[in-house]
C-alpha cells in the first residue's frame, strides 16, 4: 500500500510502468469533471472507473483484495477512510474472477485517511476497505492497473 499526493505518482512508475499511463490521464483531465462511468485508458490493462459510492462505517466497510489488478483510489473533492490488512493474514475466501475481487469477513488491522489531492495504490498482497466516511456519498476514481 502506499499513499501520497497526486503529484507524486509519477515517482513510483518505476514500479509498474502501466502507473505512466495514469499520470497522462490524470495530467490531461479534470478529475472533478469527468462523468461517471468506466474510462478506457488502454484496453484492459488500464482503465479508470469514475462513481459515487456510499459512504460506510470502519465496522461494516468490507476488506477486499484484487488478484489481476492494482487499485489506484482517488477521493475527489472529500476524504476517505480506507482499512488496510496485509493479505497473508487473510483466510482463503470466494474469488469472483470475473470481477477480479475476493471479499473477507475479517476487520482491517489499520485506517488511514486520503484527502483530497491524495491517492492510495493497493497491490493485489493489500487487503483494503474502502469508502469509509461519514459522508453519504463519496465522488471518487478508482484507477485499475494490471499487475505486472
Amino acid at each position: 500500500m502506499i499513499i501520497d499526493a497526486i503529484s507524486h505518482l509519477k515517482d513510483y512508475v518505476c514500479l509498474n510502468p502501466l502507473f505512466n499511463d495514469v499520470v497522462d490521464f490524470i495530467n490531461k483531465t479534470n478529475l472533478a469533471e469527468q462523468q461517471y462511468g468506466i474510462v478506457k485508458i488502454k484496453g484492459d490493462e488500464v482503465y479508470a472507473n469514475f462513481t459515487t459510492a456510499n459512504g460506510k462505517t470502519k465496522d461494516n466497510a468490507k476488506v477486499e483484495t484484487h488478484d489481476k489488478m492494482i487499485d489506484i483510489q482517488i477521493p475527489i473533492d472529500n476524504s476517505e477512510t480506507m482499512g488496510y490488512i496485509p493479505r497473508e493474514k487473510l483466510a482463503e475466501s470466494e474469488y469472483n474472477a470475473e470481477k477480479d475481487i475476493t471479499f473477507y469477513s475479517v476487520k482491517p488491522e489499520s485506517f488511514v485517511t486520503v484527502n483530497d489531492g491524495e491517492f492510495a495504490i493497493f497491490f493485489p498482497q493489500d487487503g483494503h476497505a474502502p469508502c469509509i466516511s461519514d459522508q453519504k456519498l463519496i465522488k471518487k476514481v478508482i484507477f485499475k492497473v494490471k499487475a505486472i
